[in-house]
């Protein structure tokens, strides 16, 4: 009778024979060690247990199912998907950005490291290193400033590469 009650509340045979083994389960663990007034009518304690247990499976289940399409829906998609052009560019980007810090002084990769990798507020930043915040504040514009200029200085270097030797002269006086 209670495998039918949670086939009926659960929909399917195999939950409402997982239900009815959990059902099981916690009656064999609450037996009490002392005793213990017996329950005035069994029958209705079991289906109230059942009809509960049935009850938190099917909440727990919609909850698993909002809590999986709402992951489903941050996903990104086919076209999201960074191209392989795309990743090349990021690396490169990435080792531009890694040797400008490289070039750095260690205060200056320091400080920047701290506030924009690790998310460190200023202040602490400025504890750490023995500095004021208006300090770091000013190693962090330059700090912006150096990788910005290496970025321009490689893209320049770039171009000059992809250049023909005698591209830019004229051909007309030969």
């Amino acid at each position: 009778m209670l495998l039918r009650l949670l086939i009926a509340r659960l929909g399917n045979r195999a939950d409402a024979e997982d239900a009815l083994q959990d059902m099981w389960l916690k009656l064999d663990q609450n037996t009490p060690q002392s005793p213990v007034q017996p329950i005035a009518q069994p029958a209705a304690y079991l289906y109230r247990m059942a009809a509960n247990l049935a009850a938190d499976r099917r909440i727990a289940a919609v909850r698993a199912g909002a809590r999986d399409t709402a992951w489903l829906n941050v996903q990104p998609g086919a076209e999201e998907q960074p191209t392989a052009e795309r990743t090349l560019l990021g690396r490169e980007r990435l080792a531009r950005i890694e040797a400008a810090l490289a070039a750095m002084p260690p205060r200056m990769s320091a400080a920047l490291r701290l506030y924009r990798v690790e998310g460190v507020p200023q202040k602490q930043i400025a504890e750490r290193l023995g500095m004021t915040v208006s300090g770091i504040e000013k190693l962090l514009r330059r700090a912006a400033n150096e990788i910005h200029m290496h970025e321009v200085a490689d893209k320049a270097e770039l171009v000059d590469l992809h250049r023909l030797p005698d591209e830019g002269k004229s051909h007309l006086g030969k």
